[in-house]
């Protein structure tokens, strides 16, 4: 609402008024006024959660100090939905079709996360929502983002012209008196169902290439595979970030690592000069999204004043379904979902031990009549805890791996 105040204002000649054209400006004011909201609200929601009786149920695992854990307030995750949401109505240019299914992303899983924290707390049913139900919102979400990339006019990558040669196409003009006549290459904007993949030189990757013994009519049933991977990517990376919430601030440490270089790779993305330099994907339009990134990066670093050891307060489903589904659908607008198992790694690991020991424990019953396990417990924290490693370890070298996986994400852009 302020980008159009001051965008009437700069109309007007009104002097400053300009400043809030620059992405860097309005992300810097994005960051702090989420800081701010979760930090000075967050206490008076804590406060009300606590007065409703609002708290955590805790199973007795055997794990030392997890039943001091019992009644801490939960559903925290409003705190986060509403420091995310708040800046971006403020600061974000809401015709913006990626702020758009941001925003969408945000709502909708958070409504899925709270409907699933409010039938454990109100109804006394320690299992929330049915799973079916759960996975059922996060493939509608999917689904809203795959049509959405295929048939919005403003969702599109600017490509160079080739020439029959293969080489791009060049025009030759004027730039100024020091540089004289300079040759730039000619671009078309096109939508395409392109992606980008990390560690190859040639690093764009077309999920149409997998049809292709359609021929010529690939492209047009491409969505046959891009909207069904676009699903499977949401829903793995919301469960994996839903599995990971199980000790003190680390799903939102985590979060803020994965945020703040998926801010730097939309950035990048974005911005016309780092694409060309980099040799990467050029998507118009997605600068924005650095806004958004900003809100969502304040939004859980405030958060973590609240949620570090020990928690005054726990995100719930409603901030941790939430949390994946951002970064997934986040990941997949500036084209790198694919790097997910590396960013999110974490996340990934997590979802896998929890799959292993499920899996082997199913098959050794079977074959044996008793099943066994291949970690003391999963998810894999807990695993480390049955260890006997005090849970502030654990996090803390968690989140330590976890900007390690950052370092290396970024680094790909290089690395080919």
């Amino acid at each position: 609402m302020l980008y159009y105040l001051f965008d009437w204002l700069q109309d007007l000649d009104f002097p400053g008024a300009g400043v809030f054209y620059f992405i860097s400006f309005r992300a810097s004011m994005a960051i702090i006024l989420s800081l701010l909201i979760s930090l000075l609200f967050g206490k008076h929601i804590i406060r009300v959660l606590t007065k409703k009786q609002i708290g955590e149920t805790v199973r007795d695992l055997g794990i030392e100090g997890q039943m001091e854990k019992k009644g801490t307030p939960t559903m925290g995750g409003v705190i986060i939905l509403i420091s995310i949401v708040v800046p971006i109505l403020l600061l974000g240019d809401l015709n913006n079709i990626y702020i758009i299914l941001m925003l969408i992303t945000t709502i909708w899983l958070g409504i899925v996360g709270f409907a699933d924290d409010y039938i454990k707390v109100f109804k006394k049913d320690k299992e929330g929502l049915s799973g079916w139900l759960k996975i059922l919102g996060q493939v509608g979400i999917g689904l809203i983002v795959g049509v959405a990339m295929l048939l919005s006019e403003g969702i599109v990558v600017r490509e160079k012209v080739m020439l029959p040669s293969g080489e791009p196409k060049m025009e030759i003009i004027e730039e100024d008196e020091v540089f004289g006549m300079v040759p730039v290459y000619v671009t078309v904007d096109v939508k395409n169902t392109k992606t980008t993949i990390p560690f190859f030189k040639d690093n764009e990757f077309d999920y149409a290439s997998l049809l292709w013994f359609l021929g010529d009519r690939a492209l047009n049933w491409s969505w046959l595979i891009f909207i069904p991977a676009i699903i499977l990517i949401v829903t793995a990376v919301s469960n994996g970030a839903n599995v990971t919430d199980g000790l003190d601030g680390l799903t939102t440490g985590l979060s803020a690592i994965i945020g703040t270089t998926l801010g730097i790779l939309a950035y990048l993305s974005g911005n016309i000069i780092y694409a060309e330099y980099l040799n990467i994907m050029y998507i118009p339009f997605t600068g924005e999204l650095v806004i958004f990134m900003a809100a969502f990066i304040g939004a859980t670093i405030g958060f973590m004043w609240y949620n570090s050891y020990p928690a005054q307060v726990f995100m719930g489903d409603t901030g941790s379904l939430s949390l994946g589904g951002i970064i997934a659908v986040f990941a997949i607008l500036i084209r790198k979902e694919l790097l997910i198992p590396v960013l999110c790694g974490i996340f990934f690991v997590e979802s896998l031990s929890v799959v292993i020991q499920v899996t082997w424990f199913k098959y050794t019953k079977r074959k044996y009549g008793e099943g066994r396990r291949v970690f003391l417990m999963a998810p894999l924290h807990h695993h480390y805890q049955l260890k006997g490693y005090p849970e502030p370890k654990i996090v803390t070298r968690f989140l330590i791996v976890g900007i390690l996986l950052a370092v290396i994400s970024v680094v790909t852009l290089k690395i080919r």
